[in-house]
């Protein structure tokens, strides 16, 4: 009987074991895959802004491309910046490309891509639908998981810098406040400025499991500088 426990035991301690290194496999293969999704997503933006194709075989050779996952790639290449806004000639697909999230002094750069769901936040800042899109007046809300794109988010201050690059610009907010609210308060997405933006993620930061309330930050637009028309600088 005693031995018939201990092999209980052990059979449960595997399993346990098992289950707890699956698990942590998986967090790594997802954080391995949202890079990868990042890089890419990157690749193909930066290459657009350039005028050039997005062939995925030329992303695997690309030393911009594919390498930079392994840390051997070299920095995008940056436009030069421009003077008058032009209007948004965007399209909302779902799970579609639409540019760059950076706050320079807590070091986040990630794609943003169009939706809220699921799919779309494990590989990106996703734009709610509904709400403006960069460039337009409205609010212009972005979510992310505080675990992935928007951890940094925990030590973000009033008057942080907050830029969004898509095809037609590149557009600056000062962050002006910050709050914690429940998940059905939808208010916080409601204009409140011309031109604003809204960061939303869970809160607590820490919290083991589905976290309770949201961490919005609230930032206003202060510049807007138009993408130039894309330039062919070769291949």
């Amino acid at each position: 009987m005693r031995r018939r426990k201990k092999g209980t035991l052990r059979w449960l301690e595997n399993l346990f074991l098992l289950a707890g290194l699956a698990a942590v496999d998986y967090a790594i293969w997802i954080n391995v895959s949202s890079q990868m999704y990042q890089v890419y997503d990157e690749w193909r933006f930066e290459r657009t802004l350039h005028g050039k194709d997005t062939p995925l075989a030329k992303f695997i050779v690309d030393e911009s491309g594919l390498r930079r996952v392994a840390g051997l790639g070299t920095a995008p290449e940056r436009m030069p910046e421009a003077k008058n806004p032009k209007p948004s000639g965007h399209r909302r697909n779902r799970n579609e490309l639409i540019g760059r999230l950076e706050i320079p002094r807590l070091n986040i750069r990630a794609i943003v891509r169009e939706g809220d769901d699921e799919g779309t936040l494990r590989h990106a800042v996703g734009h709610i639908p509904a709400t403006a899109w960069p460039g337009e007046l409205g609010n212009v809300a972005l979510a992310a998981h505080r675990d992935t794109f928007f951890r940094p988010l925990r030590n973000i201050r009033k008057k942080d810098r907050i830029l969004v690059s898509t095809l037609d610009g590149t557009y600056e907010y000062v962050v002006q406040s910050t709050r914690i609210v429940a998940p059905s308060d939808v208010s916080v997405l409601e204009a409140s400025a011309p031109k604003e933006l809204t960061l939303v993620t869970c809160y607590p930061f820490y919290y083991v499991g589905s976290a309770p309330l949201r961490f919005v930050v609230h930032a206003t637009q202060v510049a807007a500088t138009p993408q130039p028309p894309p330039q062919q600088i070769g291949s």
